[in-house]
């Protein structure tokens, strides 16, 4: 007997209602967009559409296993890995403290709705500040120069409504997500034509023709690692021909600051960036002026820019332009993403004040500070390898897959076989996995009940979805929760989250913990439960700022006028990397989105593996000539750090001396033997050693500077 069920996709952040239709009440037989839902109108993408062989996969772990002596794992309950994990966590807290111990979050991770709160409460309990996660490593900057800056309680205009918009280095055509404000996944195909038709001006700053740039009407095609110099030279343009928001910024900017980010911004003329970043003045002018001329809309920055040099700065002046332009939502506008999942009922038209971009616990190493609540996963490699206080000896991996995706392959190799107890929960075997001591294998997406936790923030309506489990699994497995609550249950440790101290010694259910997290949730969870795939004609009205309140944006504080001055004393945009002849390395390698791959999710799948097996390195054709090469060869791509080899692709619409190749594909050898089965770690070019961003940390991971040649199948075997 074939049931069909409603749910929502959790491989990635955009939660794509769907109709699954199940036999049996066990196996996955079809799986389709819901046509019936008002937000979404059946859009899927294909890797969502694959849930039934992940589900069904022979891969997939269906128990939890424990490493023996020989090196291979053997099945173990649950219940005795998590006592035996529980002792060992015990013994390396009472010889060396509760920072030893730490988990690091992964993108996987953030599509269970409790998973992420659930083990940062876990942390906490036992006052460890070793909690880390995937922002980290590709874009904590949208939280750190937040706070820098400054931001509008109210939140920036709707894209819903806007006349520009201005993308830097994001793709939600793709990756099915964007920065607040900007174009999101719910469909985005169709909002983006919905957008044009009414008139919408799309400006896309993006190194290479991406598929929202085939759309822009103004392309600059940057050279990659010039996106803060290009950014300058928009804000000049503006605040020289006194075309920003001059009112706004009277009331809501700090003056002298103002004044300050004019001169630190002068320099930066349209003929200047041209040269720099490669791209027309011409255009660098037609841009600024009609992202100022609006009215309405919006600037924001994607992962890529994030992870190239001076990313925090890039972000902080992406932001100043909504800033400048005034662009914010006024008093008894209505919110368009009121995060309806999150605690308040009021978002007032005023300025939250700036504040430490980095107010968390001390790193050992280059003297990083973490986010609120969170340390710098680009620094856990030094922090698991260094000797002495502070060492983090236990690592618990939750959806994530740090040899594929943390900065420096090698070191990050070193850094896990250093560590006395590694635990990860995946639903695969993943590179990370095979050095584990245990791996949990948890419930999947289909087996649990999840809100849309993420997506969230950024539904262009007043929007709620719920699903509960709709399959079973008959297996050992765990949701993330169950394993932190497990070891909180046997090492007394409390798990406080905002509804209470979680009963971590009760039977509790999915259901259960999401009241927990959420139960200071603006609409309760109970209305979630009753209105699943709904638009609620509920707006959320702006209200006015508290005329107490006299807090102003920091548009040029003192870091950023030192980087400004930084980024204008360089050359090649690249001498943020000390000690290399930048003539030895011309090319410049950039991150980019597949649509069949999520990060190291997809290859293990067959409908995704059609596709590719490998993360090809996309060049353009001439540079591909110059090479001796055709598609499908094999190309030898090195940094300072080291080499890895990518298959060759062409794309006409790259820029010259770039390639482009998708993050965290690859496997545990520092060879690539098998590039065209599994692809090959880009993160192995990078080092936490040169090179890094001077807020966050974050090393360079794109516009990476590389030489490339012709390499052999020959001499690649040889080398493996």
């Amino acid at each position: 007997m074939i049931e069909t069920a409603k749910t929502f996709c959790r491989i990635c952040h955009a939660a794509c209602p769907m109709e699954i239709d199940i036999e049996d009440k066990k196996r996955i037989v079809a799986v389709r967009g819901d046509k019936s839902d008002p937000l979404f109108g059946g859009y899927t993408c294909i890797k969502g559409r694959q849930l039934a062989d992940q589900y069904h996969s022979p891969s997939r772990l269906r128990s939890p296993l424990q490493k023996n002596p020989e090196g291979t794992f053997d099945i173990v309950s649950s219940s005795d890995a998590l006592d035996e994990i529980a002792k060992k966590i015990d013994h390396i807290v009472s010889q060396h403290g509760p920072r030893s111990i730490a988990t690091y979050i992964g993108t996987g991770a953030y599509q269970n709705s409790v998973g992420v709160a659930v083990g940062a409460a876990w942390h906490k309990g036992f006052d460890s500040p070793s909690f880390y996660t995937s922002l980290t490593i590709d874009q904590p900057a949208h939280r750190s120069a937040l706070s820098r800056l400054g931001s509008w309680e109210a939140g920036w205009q709707n894209f819903s409504n806007s006349d520009v918009l201005l993308a830097v280095g994001y793709n939600p055509l793709v990756s099915s997500y964007g920065p607040a404000s900007g174009l999101q996944g719910t469909d985005p195909f169709v909002k983006l034509r919905e957008a044009k038709d009414r008139g919408l001006k799309l400006i896309v700053i993006d190194p290479r023709k991406s598929e929202l740039a085939n759309h822009a009407d103004i392309w600059l095609q940057v050279k990659p690692g010039e996106d803060p110099t290009l950014l300058a030279a928009i804000l000049n343009i503006i605040l020289t021909s006194e075309l920003h928001d001059e009112e706004f910024c009277q009331e809501y900017v700090e003056s002298d600051q103002l004044e300050l980010l004019r001169k630190s911004v002068g320099p930066f003329t349209a003929d200047y960036a041209a040269e720099r970043c490669e791209v027309s003045a011409a255009d660098i002018h037609l841009a600024a002026v009609t992202f100022a001329s609006g009215p309405r809309g919006t600037a924001g920055s994607g992962t890529g820019p994030n992870m190239a040099p001076h990313g925090t700065l890039m972000e902080t002046l992406a932001l100043t332009l909504n800033v400048i332009c005034g662009r914010v939502l006024r008093s008894g506008e209505t919110l368009e993403s009121p995060y309806m999942l999150f605690p308040g009922d009021t978002r007032r038209a005023q300025v939250v004040p700036p504040s430490d971009p980095t107010p968390g616990a001390s790193h050992r190493v280059r003297g990083l500070r973490g986010l609120a609540g969170e340390m710098m996963t680009n620094a856990l490699n030094d922090e698991i390898l260094l000797e002495g206080e502070g060492k983090v000896r236990a690592l618990i991996v939750s959806g994530g897959n740090p040899i594929q995706a943390w900065p420096d392959q090698k070191k990050t190799l070193e850094a896990m076989e250093d560590l006395e107890l590694l635990v990860v929960i995946d639903h695969r075997m993943t590179a990370t996995a095979e050095l584990a001591d245990y791996v949990f294998a948890p419930r999947l997406q289909l087996e649990r009940a999840d809100v849309p936790n993420v997506m969230d923030r950024r539904f262009p309506e007043v929007y709620t979805n719920y699903t509960d489990p709709i399959i079973a699994s008959g297996d050992d497995v765990l949701n993330e929760w169950e394993v932190y609550a497990g070891l909180a249950a046997r090492r007394g440790t409390p798990i406080v989250l905002p509804g209470g101290d979680l009963p971590v010694e009760d039977a509790l259910s999915d259901g259960d913990v999401i009241d927990y997290v959420y139960a200071d949730a603006r609409l309760p969870i109970s209305e979630w439960r009753k209105n699943r795939g709904v638009i609620h004609d509920k707006p959320i009205r702006v209200i006015d700022g508290d005329p107490d309140s006299d807090a102003k944006f920091a548009v040029c504080p003192p870091d950023v006028y030192e980087e400004l001055l930084e980024v204008q004393n360089e050359r090649t945009g690249l001498e943020i990397f000390k000690g290399i002849d930048h003539k030895d390395y011309p090319f410049r390698l950039v991150g980019r989105r597949l649509k069949h791959a999520l990060n190291s999710l997809g290859s293990e799948l067959p409908g995704l593996a059609d596709v590719a097996t490998t993360n090809y390195a996309y060049v353009h054709p001439e540079d591909l000539d110059n090479f001796g090469a055709e598609p499908g060869d094999l190309l030898k791509i090195s940094s300072p750090r080291a080499s890895v080899v990518g298959v060759a692709e062409t794309d006409p619409g790259i820029k010259r001396g770039v390639v482009a190749m998708s993050h965290s594909w690859g496997g545990l050898s520092l060879t690539d033997e098998k590039v065209r089965d599994i692809g090959t770690p880009t993160n192995r070019l990078v080092t936490s050693d040169n090179g890094f961003d001077r807020i966050t940390g974050l090393p360079i991971m794109s516009a990476i500077p590389v030489q490339i040649r012709l390499i052999s199948e020959e001499e690649l075997q040889t080398a493996g």
